[in-house]
């Protein structure tokens, strides 16, 4: 246990040391170049648009890449120099945290060229979701051949193997936290709070199963995450971007497959499938029905809309998903 907290600390200190340069970086960036389209400021969700009214524009965007790089180093490194092994699990979470990253990373480049150029530039949605499902089953290949993993654990029913139907749901549940990760990173703090309340619980999870690469990834990401909070929490100083999200997103799924807990990974994570529900709820009513269910959507720009302060709505958040968390470790643990 020492030997993790410790780990924990090293990656909080790598992180802050190399996310204060970065972001004085960008900044000068956007001062240097700083030319906003028109078009770039076109929308057609006019509420949510004006709701989140100047953070895109006054506070710059990957906050993500500097945490991908240093969990990506300092898991190589450690196991290079020390007498942890580069087992399988590590290989999975880099490879994942890795891709999706380099699919939010494509998509960030829009904001940046944007900023310079003054034009919009960037990846269709519809390239968006080829790219994650290609991922998506690839690590989930993985997960079923190099990890060995084709089964899951439903309370009442059992233990139900799958077999090669894993992959695809496998794959589910990838780009479906990918996605929600990103949607809920709109309000200053609320997405990686979140996620460290995820994080903590899964700690937890892998050291009950004595996953130690797993426990050594998670204690990583821990101390790299409160580095970025420092300048995450409101007022934000910098946002994770794409990158960061799809990223993170899918790289919590995996954290989730590989405790084998997938019920658990759905209510331990259950303030981000709210998020993705409230906006596929809305999306789905103004398909179908040419109609909103909500006045703005997701769920947390609602409270917002309503006149809830930023920094409560976060507060309230992150309190929920501490009962989620708490919840989702009572059921893994039932389930055992």
């Amino acid at each position: 246990m020492e030997q993790l907290l410790g780990l924990v600390l090293i990656s909080f200190a790598v992180t802050s040391l190399v996310m204060v340069p970065f972001i004085d970086l960008l900044y000068f960036l956007r001062r240097k170049y700083k030319r906003i389209s028109h078009n770039a400021l076109s929308s057609d969700t006019p509420i949510h648009h004006q709701l989140l009214k100047g953070k895109d524009i006054d506070t710059p965007v990957g906050g993500g890449i500097p945490i991908i790089l240093v969990l990506v180093l300092l898991s190589t490194v450690l196991t290079y120099f020390t007498h942890y092994q580069f087992t399988n699990d590590f290989l999975v979470l880099i490879v994942t945290i890795l891709s999706f990253g380099f699919i939010g990373f494509l998509d960030d480049g829009r904001k940046i060229f944007t900023s310079i150029s003054g034009k919009y530039s960037g990846i269709r949605g519809r390239y968006i979701l080829l790219l994650q499902l290609l991922f998506a089953f690839v690590v989930g290949f993985l997960l079923f051949y190099h990890i060995g993993i084709d089964n899951i654990y439903i309370p009442i029913f059992g233990n139900i193997i799958l077999g090669y139907w894993y992959i695809p749901l496998a794959a589910f549940a990838i780009i479906s936290f990918a996605n929600a990760y990103n949607i809920s990173d709109g309000l200053d703090g609320l997405s990686s709070g979140l996620l460290m309340i995820c994080l903590f619980a899964f700690l937890i999870l892998a050291g009950a199963v004595f996953n130690e690469s797993l426990s050594i990834f998670v204690g990583l990401w821990i101390g790299a995450l409160i580095a970025y909070l420092y300048f995450n929490v409101f007022p934000a100083r910098i946002y994770l971007g794409d990158a960061g999200a799809y990223g993170f997103g899918a790289t919590l799924a995996v954290v989730g497959l590989l405790t084998g807990k997938l019920i658990g990974l759905g209510v331990i994570g259950g303030m981000f499938v709210i998020i993705v529900a409230s906006s596929a709820i809305q999306m789905f009513s103004k398909k179908v029905f040419k109609r909103k269910v909500f006045p703005v959507a997701p769920i947390h720009m609602y409270f917002k809309y309503i006149g809830w302060e930023e920094p409560k709505i976060v507060a309230r958040f992150w309190l929920a998903g501490i009962i989620f968390a708490i919840l989702g470790l009572w059921l893994s643990f039932m389930s055992q």
